[in-house]
């Protein structure tokens, strides 16, 4: 039997019902014209006409079709309509995908390596998918990924690194989502406010080592005594004197590499660890480097010079929030092991102190972000110099 044109609207209705993925019983349809009443009442056998929407019962239509048909509901509707989905299993389909995406992001080496970026996650996963697609969402932070992994940079241009990190000189210009998400990135690795322009996003950039600036950006090193260079040669004057040496960006960027370093490099967030260090050492110094806070382009680029040569590196900061985002900072980029950086070591130094501010984890202990809150207590580096110095003789035997 052919069924005729006019019941579309019904083949139509029960298609959507069968392909939600759902049990179905009845299904509503309308409004419906004179002419599809009256092909609807044919159907059904029905002496008088249905309204203009009725609601029919699948099992019904069923026993109706298999008597004039041979087939049910759902063979008719397949042959009609087109092939029945399962929009319920594409639900969940879906939302197992999404999870997958967001865990991927969550455990990225970037993500757990900066735990302060657990924020920026989640408000990338509130914003949701770009364009309501998970693979552009995912190529698009990877991206994002890859320009963190290469953070701070070594002071090139903004143009020049978005070339050579991601083949594009363009991609990291403004307005760019790219961009956008690097810039959320730094704000809160950097725990700063949300920049309100354009200087205050150039000033961002600059913070993480993009600039035109060779000279502003230097690092402090004392009894360093490296081979590769005129920066060595300077190195070796200034140890031997018992100075600390400060080394800009040019400088280092003109030596391409080292032949030989120490085994072994201190890695101090603080200045004044130098001073007292110089203090005691003089001309015996043991190599130490200082990052000044927040590494700069210059500090990354020498430690990580010095690990190429296959100097270890051993890095130990301020016990407060901003301490351990540098030290998760200086770790993640430099490949620096933690050194007198745990748990125990906080408890055994806290007292007095400034508040520790805001806290995140940070991935070397998982107790030691708990215990800065609990304690609530800052433990300056200065505080332990003359025991970390202490310790750095012993191992060395100097």
């Amino acid at each position: 039997m052919e069924l005729p044109i006019a019941l579309m609207p019904l083949w139509q209705a029960v298609h959507a019902r069968l392909s939600g993925g759902l049990a179905v019983s009845r299904v509503k349809v309308g409004p419906l014209d004179p002419g599809q009443r009256t092909a609807l009442a044919d159907l059904l056998g029905s002496a008088r006409l249905p309204g203009e929407h009725v609601e029919i019962s699948l099992a019904k239509l069923d026993q109706v079709l298999l008597d004039r048909t041979g087939q049910d509901s759902r063979a008719v509707v397949s042959r009609l309509v087109g092939p029945i989905g399962d929009r319920a299993a594409e639900r969940r389909e879906a939302a197992a995908r999404r999870a997958e995406l967001w865990d991927w992001l969550g455990g990225h080496p970037v993500v757990t390596a900066q735990p302060a970026l657990g924020d920026w996650v989640a408000s990338i996963r509130r914003a949701g998918l770009v364009g309501g697609s998970i693979a552009r969402t995912r190529e698009e932070l990877e991206k994002v990924l890859e320009v963190l992994s290469e953070l701070p940079a070594a002071g090139q241009p903004l143009p020049k690194f978005a070339d050579e990190v991601l083949g594009d000189t363009h991609a990291l210009d403004e307005g760019k989502r790219c961009a956008n998400l690097v810039l959320k990135a730094l704000v809160a690795i950097y725990d700063v406010p949300p920049p309100a322009d354009a200087p205050e996003r150039r000033a961002l950039w600059e913070r993480a080592g993009i600039a035109d600036d060779q000279l502003s950006s230097t690092v402090l090193a004392a009894g360093l005594r490296t081979r590769g260079g005129v920066v060595s040669d300077v190195l070796e004057l200034w140890a031997d004197a018992g100075f600390a040496a400060a080394l800009t960006l040019q400088q280092l960027r003109a030596t391409t590499a080292l032949t030989s370093a120490p085994p072994e490099v201190w890695v101090f967030e603080n200045p004044s660890v130098l001073a007292v260090a110089l203090d005691r050492f003089g001309e015996r110094c043991p190599p130490l480097v200082c990052t000044s806070g927040w590494p700069s382009s210059a500090g990354i680029l020498l430690l990580n010079q010095l690990s190429a040569a296959g100097s270890a590196l051993y890095y130990h900061g301020d016990f407060d929030g901003e301490g351990l985002r540098i030290a998760a900072n200086v770790v993640a980029r430099t490949g620096a092991v933690p050194w007198r950086m745990s748990s125990d070591d906080y408890l055994a130094a806290v007292a007095d102190g400034p508040s520790v501010g805001r806290v995140t984890s940070v991935p070397w202990d998982a107790q030691l972000a708990r215990h800065l809150t609990e304690a609530g207590r800052t433990v300056p580096e200065e505080r332990l110099a003359r025991a970390l110095l202490d310790e750095i003789v012993q191992r060395t035997g100097s």
